[in-house]
């Protein structure tokens, strides 16, 4: 096996000043044999500062080597008082009495709400082209353009839909889902859109011991445009649902309501509306310019012709850097006659699942902030480690600053990646990097078609310098990911567990053994569950014990 430049270097001599058993100092010092735990924490609180010493003294005692510490306030050190930094103090102590590495997460591109905690306008935004406004007593509002024609929202008559599943029925005056037993249960509608808009779809839902996850979902060429989820209950009176999507360059979109694989319960549906909305969650920054025209006419100017246009709730609710799916869009004021038809051009933000953002990579202003997020933690950790946490990108190469740049979405990702470990290079020039694979992975998300990635994502992985830690997580493709990184000269370190069987990080080992440079395996848990941690590692080292080392 190829042996690492910094394997056990940092580890070794504290680990024997501290007395740490035979094992440890065998995980420290061979290649595939650190043991990392992921924690997740908020150290502003400090019963989760307790939770952690407990946490490392157990890990200690398991034979764990390593901690990947992740915080969102790791975004914001410029705004934390004190005690924080007590508290940050406290777990370097606890860690070092523990013999454990801690190797701090920074620049969170993909998951960037933290980041967006700064200026929320700074989220990678889909383009509106040419939507119309019409001007009313000093306001000019969205007019359809042409309305959305959609048929049976009151499903008086389920005819009206295009198709249905036999799971779904009439029943006073809703659609009906009742007892699927694992069957889809859908109804589907055809709709004719206009490209590059916004849509809104209500609708409320009543449900009882319903056990499915109910949506509405909307597909153009089999893809999905949307992908928040209702949040419908089991069981809840009826309750109103909210519904945005873009629908790009799309013409015609499917509109299915229901579910997939429900098991048991009912569920209503009733009164869908569509409508198509203007200025809702509007971007205001230079890469995602807003332009108002006269339908008839040149481009009017902001601040003479219009008042000065935002909209208030935009990544402000609860907080900055979180996004609401649904409010009143802001409306443009004008002294321009009534009756003044508009076409009206802009960027607007977009969440996945549960509010996930992302973060423009070309905006000057998002690569200062990395910059002093490095700075910053840096500062704090003084890491012989760091982990870049690009991770699940699902919304790239959309807005001005990033399609005038006229890359791939590889490629710019490729090069913004690069330019991230240059400010890595210049902050802690001798600290080893870490990265999540998969958006460099072309057997996970390095492909075309990623959710709402404009182009496709292969060679991303160009970016990535030899010497920056691969950690891949895929199970389902564990040996080709392993057998890519390594052929491209990475070493790496395995994401295991994932909330499963601990043993089943033996079959991520052993796929491990047909390549060079697996540095070890984490205890990766994304529900805070820390009750396997023992058994994860009794599973490693019983691999490791029954296994010959190469």
């Amino acid at each position: 096996m190829k042996s690492s430049p910094w394997s056990g270097v940092i580890l070794s001599g504290a680990l024997a000043l501290l007395g740490a058993t035979g094992d440890r100092l065998a995980a420290a010092d061979s290649p595939g044999r650190q043991l990392w735990v992921y924690c997740p924490r908020n150290l502003l609180v400090e019963a989760q500062v307790a939770e952690l010493e407990q946490l490392f003294t157990r890990a200690a005692r398991a034979g764990y080597t390593h901690v990947l510490l992740a915080d969102s306030k790791f975004a914001r050190l410029g705004d934390m008082d004190e005690r924080y930094f007590r508290h940050l103090e406290r777990v370097k102590r606890a860690a070092a009495s523990n013999a454990l590495e801690i190797v701090p997460a920074l620049f969170p591109v993909g998951y960037s709400n933290d980041l967006l905690f700064h200026d929320p306008n700074l989220i990678e935004g889909l383009p509106v082209r040419g939507a119309l406004f019409v001007v009313r007593d000093g306001v000019a509002r969205l007019a359809a353009d042409p309305a959305v024609p959609l048929k049976g929202g009151d499903f008086g008559d389920l005819q009206l839909w295009d198709w249905k599943d036999d799971t779904v029925s009439a029943d006073a005056g809703a659609a009906l889902i009742r007892d699927p037993r694992g069957r889809n249960a859908r109804i589907v509608q055809q709709l004719r859109v206009s490209p590059f808009r916004q849509y809104h779809l209500s609708l409320r839902v009543k449900t009882e011991g319903f056990r499915g996850t109910l949506e509405a979902k909307f597909l153009a060429d089999g893809r999905p445009l949307n992908f928040n989820p209702l949040g419908v209950q089991a069981t809840q009176e009826w309750t109103t649902h909210h519904v945005t999507f873009n629908s790009l360059e799309h013409t015609n979109v499917s509109l299915y309501l229901g579910c997939w694989g429900g098991e048991s319960g009912a569920a209503w549906f009733d009164d869908v509306r569509l409508e198509e909305v203007g200025l809702l969650n509007l971007i205001r920054r230079a890469g995602a310019p807003l332009e108002i025209r006269r339908e008839d006419g040149g481009a009017l100017v902001e601040g003479r012709d219009f008042e000065p246009l935002v909209d208030p709730k935009m990544g402000r609710h609860p907080w900055p850097g979180e996004y609401d799916v649904w409010h009143e869009p802001p409306v443009i004021k004008t002294g321009l006659p009534d009756g003044t038809r508009l076409r009206v051009s802009y960027y607007h933000a977009v969440t996945i699942y549960q509010g996930q953002a992302m973060i423009c990579p070309s905006e000057p202003r998002t690569i200062e902030l990395l910059r002093d997020q490095a700075r910053r933690m840096h500062a704090a950790w003084q890491a012989g480690a760091y982990f870049m946490s690009h991770d699940e990108i699902r919304v790239l190469n959309r807005c001005a600053a990033c399609a005038q740049r006229q890359l791939s979405a590889g490629t710019l990702l490729a090069d913004h990646v690069r330019t991230c470990l240059a400010i890595l290079k210049e902050t802690a020039p001798t600290a080893r990097v870490y990265v999540w694979s998969d958006m460099f992975d072309p057997h996970h998300n390095a492909v075309a078609n990623y959710y709402l990635v404009r182009g496709d994502l292969t060679g991303a992985w160009e970016g990535l310098d030899p010497s920056v830690v691969i950690v891949p997580w895929y199970f389902e493709k564990r040996a080709e990911s392993l057998q890519w990184f390594a052929g491209r000269g990475h070493r790496q370190m395995i994401a295991g567990y994932y909330d499963a069987a601990p043993e089943r990080v033996r079959e991520w080992l052993s796929a491990a053994q047909a390549v060079d440079g697996v540095e070890g395996v984490m205890y990766t848990t994304w529900e805070n569950r820390y009750d396997d941690l023992e058994r994860f590692a009794t599973a490693v080292r019983s691999f490791h014990a029954s296994s010959p080392r190469r």
